[in-house]
């Protein structure tokens, strides 16, 4: 034992050598000699024991309590204290006692054990594509998208959408930083290789808080096997984390098809469509269609058909004659196969509001394709663009495409729509800052572009318009979006002859392909002929024009706004 002299403080370790509170010599003493030493069972005293932290922090035992006695101040006289001694007043005392409490609190948080937390989301990564064809890309695309799909559908699993994930494709990404970018607890990896009817997929989770490996998996199988080596992986996955599935386990176990060779040419279909060009939009229509021909029950594949279809009058690469019949058979074919498929509804939404204006059946069926998947960012996105953009509830829409973009942060065509949403809501400050936002994101997408040069028309901003299109038309001569905006911009700065200039690309462009013909009406009405502009716009009618459900919110169309016959055409469009 030792004793401080002037706190009077007993250590009962012996290896100290000063004092833990003023730093005096600290002397040799036993409890016994001590006249104030505390008795056990006896009357209590005024000071409260106290325990300390060992202060050897690197002791294998770090942690560990060591009991220190505090003994009573003596009852000595103030003129015969011995020289140099101080009394210490209870305010420091108790101040003594909070730091050293305090400190003990702090140390055990620190050195008690950490306890492992359930993960709560996740990122699966686009599979490298390790086979020696490139045309095996489709699978190491598919297979990462459908585990997200299938994942996804599980309620107690955030799941990184595949707009999120796709940039990190091709990229050897430092697994760490990729959870933090995405905000996730777990990234799952793989690779695959394809060698003749030999697949080979590698699969690997990674805990990124901890940074250890959770499960690993190598699968040799056959291409016959895809579906369920699939199937195979997300419940090992699930297992592992030991997620609760909903209800009867169908976000894992419903099958869409039995056919491998189906599902491999859906696959194919996907990949293709994805990229947005004619000739992968097309070719998206063809694999679909092969998949179907294989197994005709095969709804899921009638429900992309379907929406594949309705989109090509939007670039234009189809007419609406030659588009709209297919759609619609296509979406009423997937709903009568499966009626409680979410994209089924979405596509029939997307089918009846665009070239049938029926806004009644079509909202009807966005809220169903909601309700049956309330994560589907392209049923919230689909309800916003193709049904209130039309109707004019803006408000609404904007919290639609908001909500899609949570579930698809990176999807480029939502990033502009919300741009075009906030512009029709008549928030063009707000417009112009998301509309660049997109631009940004991908210079070269079709919409982006296209929504920013509307943006810059309705600010006035008409240089900034024109020198938009032209980036644009240098690289593609007959993209019809940029030549009504720059046919728009001149026409509203006066130079006539420029913007009859694009009026004449627009007129060579239709001897081959289809032309939008509300894009040549807001041309002639910038230039105040509105005799031809509303030829053109009844030559839309007739033809199901599906661009013709934004003409009431386009501001590029305000020209025309106040001549009765416009009034006429919303009438006939369904709309107020």
């Amino acid at each position: 034992m030792k004793r401080c002299p002037q706190c009077n403080r007993i250590e009962s370790d012996t290896s100290l050598a000063f004092c833990r509170v003023d730093g005096t010599a600290l002397l040799p003493r036993s409890l016994e000699e001590d006249s104030g030493t505390i008795r056990f069972n006896s009357a209590p005293v005024s000071e409260a024991q106290t325990n300390v932290l060992s202060p050897a922090t690197t002791d294998p035992g770090f942690g560990a309590i060591q009991q220190t006695t505090v003994l009573p101040s003596q009852n000595l006289h103030e003129n015969t204290r011995p020289l140099g001694q101080r009394k210490l007043s209870p305010p420091i005392i108790v101040l003594l006692a909070v730091i050293a409490v305090a400190a003990i609190v702090v140390a055990y948080f620190y050195a008690r054990p950490k306890k492992a937390t359930a993960i709560e989301s996740i990122a699966v990564l686009p599979f490298q594509n390790k086979s020696t064809n490139a045309d095996s890309e489709y699978l190491s695309d598919g297979l990462a998208e459908s585990l997200i799909y299938r994942l996804s559908q599980l309620p107690n699993l955030k799941v990184s959408p595949t707009s999120s994930v796709m940039r990190y494709k091709g990229r050897d990404s430092d697994i760490a930083q990729v959870a933090k970018e995405l905000e996730v607890d777990a990234v799952m990896s793989g690779r695959l290789a394809q060698r003749g009817n030999d697949l080979t997929i590698s699969v690997e989770l990674i805990d990124s808080r901890t940074k250890k490996l959770l499960w690993a998996e190598q699968y040799d199988r056959k291409m016959s096997d895809l579906l369920a080596t699939q199937r195979e992986i997300a419940t090992s996955i699930t297992e592992k984390l030991q997620l609760k599935l909903s209800g009867d386990e169908k976000a894992l176990s419903k099958k869409y098809t039995n056919s491998n060779e189906a599902y491999q040419l859906y696959l194919r279909g996907r990949y293709h469509f994805a990229k947005r060009t004619k000739e992968d939009v097309l070719k998206s229509i063809d694999y679909y269609q092969q998949a179907i021909k294989v197994d005709p029950n095969f709804a899921l594949a009638y429900a992309r058909m379907a929406e594949a279809y309705a989109q090509t009058p939007m670039y234009p690469y189809l007419s609406p004659g030659e588009a709209a019949p297919q759609a619609k058979a296509a979406a009423k074919k997937a709903l009568e196969l499966d009626p409680t498929l979410s994209e089924a509804y979405a596509a029939y939404g997307n089918t009846v509001t665009s070239f049938d204006w029926n806004w009644t059946e079509g909202e009807r069926a966005f809220k169903r394709a909601i309700e049956l998947d309330p994560n589907s960012a392209t049923a919230h996105y689909r309800y916003a663009s193709e049904y209130l953009f039309a109707v004019g509830r803006y408000d609404e829409a904007i919290t639609e495409v908001k909500r899609a973009l949570e579930l698809e942060p990176f999807d480029i065509n939502m990033q502009a729509n919300l741009a075009r949403a906030y512009l029709y809501a008549g928030q063009a400050d707000k417009a112009l800052e998301q509309a660049q936002k997109a631009y940004d994101l991908e210079p070269n997408h079709v919409i982006a572009r296209f929504t920013l040069g509307m943006v810059y028309n309705r600010k006035g901003l008409y240089d900034e318009a024109i020198r938009l299109s032209d980036e644009s038309l240098q690289a593609n001569p007959a993209n019809q979006q940029m030549l009504s905006i720059r046919g728009y911009a001149y026409a509203k700065t006066g130079r006539r002859q420029e913007a009859e200039d694009s009026i004449a690309k627009l007129r060579e462009i239709e001897k081959t392909q289809y032309v939008i013909h509300s894009f040549l009406a807001i041309i002639y009405g910038a230039l105040d002929e509105k005799d031809k502009a509303f030829a053109e716009l009844e030559r839309g009618l007739k033809e199901n024009e599906s661009w013709l459900k934004w003409l009431n919110p386009d501001p590029m169309i305000d020209p025309l706004r106040d001549d009765p016959r416009f009034k006429e055409i919303l009438r006939r469009l369904n709309l107020k």
